[in-house]
């Protein structure tokens, strides 16, 4: 129970740092204040769910977009979450497609780094570093 807690937040600390760099790098992507922690937990939601969805899918149906199925996943999750949150507006094509890109690297980056950089943490409180 605890392993399945720390990924899960884990997983949402990714996300929100997906949300939050993809809004301060890219124009028409745009994170509000007040709807931040919802559209966080919506997309994290919906990452969580679709990813292995469509890896099913494209495994069955199109082997050839098995690579892509983070971007894909990203970007309908993000597609949701605007529908669903008032925390998180796209407006154009290139916010679009930019902001799936710079979301699914900056989470894929965290999602494979934060874990390190906590288990080193851990281990220097335990050695009393």
């Amino acid at each position: 129970m605890i392993a399945f807690l720390i990924r899960a937040g884990i997983f949402l600390a990714s996300s929100a740092l997906g949300l939050w760099v993809a809004s301060l790098l890219i124009d028409g992507f745009d994170v509000s204040p007040s709807g931040f922690i919802v559209a966080v937990v919506v997309f994290a939601v919906l990452q969580s769910i679709l990813s292995p969805w469509i890896l099913t899918m494209t495994r069955r149906y199109a082997t050839a977009l098995t690579g892509g199925v983070g971007l894909i996943s990203t970007f309908l999750g993000l597609w949701v979450a605007t529908l669903v949150s008032d925390g998180l507006s796209i407006d154009g094509t290139t916010a679009w497609l930019l902001g799936a890109v710079v979301v699914w690297l900056v989470t894929m980056l965290a999602t494979l780094l934060l874990p390190l950089i906590l288990v080193k943490k851990a281990v220097r409180q335990a050695r009393g570093i």
